[in-house]
């Protein structure tokens, strides 16, 4: 009867946690805030790029942080200050929206929200990979998955939001982005959700396994965990933290730049005739809808890939999603994906492996380094989200004309690493 109350309650964690990280996964639309934003107040389009920057940035250090604290506070301690953080510093970005002051921006959302963020994301992940030693890569999958998903929900609702609170004067220049308004909605719906699904989190007892559960002898047994300090003295440490930072660098370099391209491919298709108020409707429709169908497979590639590498193997699954960008990225740097629609078919294949590397990565780390300490060192491994929340948003704001052709090749160095890789020697015991 207990192992079935366990068995019960494991489910129940993992509901908790796609909740969570569909409210985190927010963030993925930052795109359809960008161009209001730069309408009402004139910045510069790198200027209000680095608000993405610096939360993909200190997202991962957060995790990596947030990863330690799980480890010797508990799970529900740690997501509970993540939500805290997180609605907290959606509603400090709102603020700033409507002080016109991008210094509180950075502070708010790229900040306060970015801590709580990290400490939101690395915490469920940690908690199901103990749960489900028998489902590793599909728990993680559908965990993360949520967090693919939530810039779904806000690209399909954030757009027709901002476009309601807008306003005009008289010469047709905005006089208000809406974003001030849709944040603050946003920021008192996160700190409910996010920290109530927090109260559900609990690691299982000590030594528990699920009813009939006998853990292959491919993966690092629970007695037998590598501990921080070990793990990142093993080079294979690293080779999974380059993979994670190559495949990030090229999806966050493209998510940040999703709907201005979308809207460009987009404009030929309209009358030209067309401006003003209706033109930039029209035009910010076109940029939520790529965004949001794109995070429909930014979820799914993460149940997808997650799922088969449990049958293919993790690195396998990396190999193929690393050589695929690769010739995709090459190809529409080339001028050879023209159109709208066919970009938003393309995106999304790029955005299920974006996903699918996240998903994948925290099995791939547990079946090298064992479960014992994985809030840790997968937590500091995440820190290859920030220098990746760097160098791909950066990258496609500051060279657009060459991105795609840099994105190609960090993916490929990603595929070699991938082909010699080879599992850590078991740790004595």
């Amino acid at each position: 009867m207990a192992n079935e109350n366990l068995e019960s309650k494991r489910w129940l964690i993992a509901i908790a946690a796609i909740v969570m990280q569909l409210c985190l996964g927010t963030v993925y639309a930052w795109s359809v805030f960008k161009k209001p934003l730069i309408a009402t107040h004139g910045w510069g389009e790198t200027q209000t790029q680095l608000t993405f920057m610096i939360l993909m940035g200190i997202i991962g250090c957060a995790a990596a942080f947030g990863g330690t604290l799980v480890d010797k506070k508990g799970p529900k301690f740690v997501a509970t200050i993540g939500g805290i953080l997180f609605g907290i510093g959606t509603l400090v970005a709102g603020y700033a929206d409507s002080v016109g002051n991008i210094y509180l921006l950075y502070l708010g959302f790229g900040v306060i929200a970015a801590l709580g963020n990290g400490f939101g994301y690395v915490t469920p992940i940690a908690t199901l990979i103990r749960w489900f030693p028998d489902k590793r890569g599909l728990v993680t999958g559908l965990a993360v998955m949520g967090f693919g998903f939530g810039a779904f929900f806000m690209g399909q609702i954030a757009p027709a939001m901002i476009a309601n609170f807008q306003s005009f004067d008289a010469a047709g220049k905005m006089t208000s982005s809406g974003v001030a308004n849709t944040f603050y909605i946003w920021g008192f719906i996160f700190l409910i959700l996010v920290t109530g699904a927090a109260q559900f989190y609990k690691n299982p007892p000590a030594g528990w396994l699920p009813k009939g559960f006998t853990p292959p002898a491919t993966t690092v047994s629970a007695a037998q965990s590598f501990m921080f300090g070990e793990a990142v003295k093993t080079p294979q440490w690293w080779m999974l933290f380059a993979m994670l930072a190559l495949n990030v660098s090229a999806g966050l370099g493209l998510i940040s730049q999703l709907s201005p391209i979308s809207q460009e491919l987009y404009k030929p298709l309209l009358d030209p005739s067309l401006a003003g108020d209706v033109l930039i409707k029209k035009l910010a429709w076109a940029g939520g809808l790529v965004v949001a169908v794109t995070a429909i497979f930014n979820g799914l590639g993460r149940l997808f890939w997650a799922k088969i590498s449990d049958n293919i193997g993790r690195r396998t699954v990396f190999m193929t999603m690393f050589i695929t960008q690769a010739i995709l990225y090459i190809l529409v740097g080339m001028g050879l994906i023209p159109n709208y629609w066919l970009f938003m078919i393309i995106g999304c294949y790029l955005l299920a492996c974006y996903g699918g590397g996240f998903a994948t990565m925290p099995a791939f780390c547990a079946d090298s380094f064992g479960p014992g300490y994985v809030g840790k060192v997968y937590g500091f491994m995440l820190i290859a989200w920030s220098v990746a929340g760097i160098v791909g948003p950066l990258v496609f704001a500051a060279i657009p004309g060459q991105a795609l052709y840099v994105a190609a090749a960090l993916l490929l160095v990603g595929f070699c690493i991938a082909v010699v890789y080879k599992p850590p020697a078991a740790k004595k015991v």
